[in-house]
């Protein structure tokens, strides 16, 4: 009866560390070939990244980085011989969207992702679609005009961005004793300063630009203070897949050459847009102009 326990345990050993290796090898197949095979792919989004990826009237995903998804989708399909492509959506975090790309849940992350070098090690990124800078918003009201200006107060970061880095590397080098106040999201952290537990919200200007176009009471803001870094924005995938990544560089960079790119950021940046049909109004910066006339993934 041992014995037969014994052959028994071991059975149900291999059976689930086959199951595990099962499941590691579909985690690890190229995007390619389970895009292929199931005739499906999921794109990760973001709920309140204004401009670049966020949930219109209907809670459907719209903006910049998803329209550039769905010319990516576009290359995918032509690529495979596929007529139709079944397209998931996965809601993204600044905390959860590395690990999401990671573990093969979302096979293309549509969102505001900035591309780090030591964020290579874990994903791996398109082309810069897009560059800005990391400053701060503020009431009108506030006095506050600069980072010395913080002195003493308490200032909102989107928990999982690179704002809070930046902002306690500036703190460490002026001495400021500054409260950090952390938002779930971008939405949330703004929240903090309209409501006024925090008295400044540090992230890229152009999504605290369209935080600012979305308030009920845009008038009562601005965004202020020296550059903490000029930082850029990619689409995120797997670091283990060259073909797919190959894809994805060929398609944005085409975009890009072919003026299409620009087409699209006048459409969500220069132009009214979904659900308020309010415009951003944030004109193409020489650094993003330099990204799309010198394609790179690069990172910094």
């Amino acid at each position: 009866m041992t014995q037969i326990k014994h052959a028994v345990a071991r059975m149900a050993m291999a059976a689930a560390l086959a199951c595990a290796a099962a499941g590691a090898m579909a985690q690890s197949a190229p995007t390619l070939d389970k895009i292929k095979s199931t005739g499906a792919i999921t794109l990760g989004y973001r709920e309140s990244s204004f401009g670049f990826s966020y949930l219109d009237a209907n809670l459907k995903p719209v903006g910049y980085s998803m329209d550039i998804c769905y010319k990516i989708l576009d290359a995918v399909k032509a690529k495979l011989g596929l007529t139709e492509l079944k397209v998931g959506y996965q809601a993204v975090t600044s905390g959860n969207r590395i690990p999401l790309v990671q573990n093969g849940t979302v096979d293309l992350e549509c969102g505001s992702t900035t591309n780090l070098v030591e964020r290579q090690k874990l994903v791996a990124f398109s082309p810069d679609i897009f560059r800005y800078n990391v400053r701060m918003l503020v009431k009108k009201d506030s006095g506050i005009k600069g980072i010395a200006d913080l002195q003493g107060k308490a200032v909102a970061t989107t928990t999982g961005t690179t704002s809070f880095r930046l902002l306690r590397q500036a703190d460490k080098a002026s001495n400021l004793e500054i409260t950090n106040v952390p938002g779930k999201d971008h939405t949330d952290s703004f929240l903090l300063v309209q409501g006024g537990k925090a008295q400044a919200f540090v992230l890229d200007d152009i999504l605290l630009a369209g935080q600012i176009a979305n308030a009920r009471d845009p008038q009562n803001y601005e965004i202020v203070g020296e550059s903490l870094r000029t930082e850029n924005q990619a689409l995120m995938l797997r670091n283990d897949d060259p073909a797919f990544k190959k894809l994805v560089d060929d398609t944005v960079a085409g975009m890009m050459k072919s003026g299409e790119m620009e087409k699209l950021y006048n459409k969500w940046f220069m132009s009214p847009i979904a659900p308020k049909g309010i415009n951003i109004n944030y004109p193409l910066n020489a650094e993003t102009r330099d990204a799309f006339e010198h394609p790179t993934s690069k990172g910094i």
